[in-house]
């Protein structure tokens, strides 16, 4: 079993940035591909980025929402995700969570989906204002 607990989320200006951490206990951590999905109020969860799991060499998924803006990275021997998200917008303003996705479904869908992913975090608040 994977705990994952998300941290960084804050309130900024549009056009600052902000680190966003998913940090994981449990087993087989970089087993699974791990994903950044973001909610906003009355909006349904939008897959933003994907990172592989360790020995696969598939590079990281960005939605074009994010795409050059935002760096997925991970720490294998620490457990951790991270997000790296510049020029921030107001349209940016979300819960972000983090989730595991089994066996090879390495793809922005699937990180939203909960027959897809086995685990997520409470997420974190990040509100971006004009």
């Amino acid at each position: 079993q994977l705990r994952l607990m998300e941290s960084g989320g804050a309130s900024v200006q549009a056009g600052g940035s902000l680190t966003l951490s998913c940090s994981a206990t449990g087993k087989y951590y970089s087993t699974y591909c791990m994903a950044w999905v973001r909610q906003a109020p009355g909006k349904e969860p939008e897959g933003i980025a994907t990172i592989d799991s360790e020995g696969r060499n598939n590079q990281p998924l960005y939605a074009d929402s994010v795409k050059g803006r935002f760096t997925i990275s991970r720490d294998n021997t620490e457990n951790t995700l991270s997000l790296r998200m510049d020029e921030l917008e107001v349209e940016d303003t979300a819960l972000y969570y983090c989730t595991a996705v089994m066996g090879g479904l390495c793809t922005l869908a699937a990180a939203t989906r909960p027959k897809d992913f086995r685990y997520r975090g409470p997420g974190t608040q990040v509100t971006v204002s004009p």
